[in-house]
């Protein structure tokens, strides 16, 4: 619990973050990766440098979205202007993009991203895991 502060009259409480930036950006990073991952349930994106490394990511749930809203293009588009914030203070300038999954949040994830910055977009692959085989089918019946 700590020790409880008493403020007199005149005085301030400290601040924590006086004078400092909000965040400040840890790499500087030319080129990076957008993976959409985009369910029926919920949209996740992270943006990573082009060797795999994680720089930042975000989601639906994240944001305060919760049940069916988690899954909305409208979440997803929030979540992509979210990143491209950051992204920006980190330098991004060409981003090649990779998408999994069918839900609605695809398209909009990407649309919400170019529209907070001057982005070139390299590429857009879309990496969605399609079984080849599916599941053994079921015994016949015996009678």
């Amino acid at each position: 619990m700590g020790k409880k502060r008493i403020v007199k009259k005149g005085e301030s409480a400290p601040q924590e973050n006086a004078g400092k930036p909000v965040s400040a950006p840890k790499r500087s990073v030319a080129s990076a990766v957008l993976s959409v991952d985009s369910t029926y349930n919920n949209t996740k994106v992270v943006v990573s440098d082009t060797k795999g490394n994680v720089l930042c990511w975000s989601s639906s749930g994240s944001l305060g979205f919760t049940g069916a809203k988690k899954g909305t293009p409208f979440a997803a588009a929030k979540v992509g202007e979210l990143l491209a914030e950051k992204a920006i203070a980190m330098g991004v300038k060409d981003i090649s993009v990779v998408v999994r999954g069918v839900g609605s949040g695809r398209e909009s994830a990407i649309r919400g991203f170019i529209s907070k910055g001057a982005f070139t977009i390299s590429s857009i692959k879309d990496m969605t895991p399609v079984p080849f085989n599916g599941p053994r089918p079921k015994k016949p019946r015996r009678v």
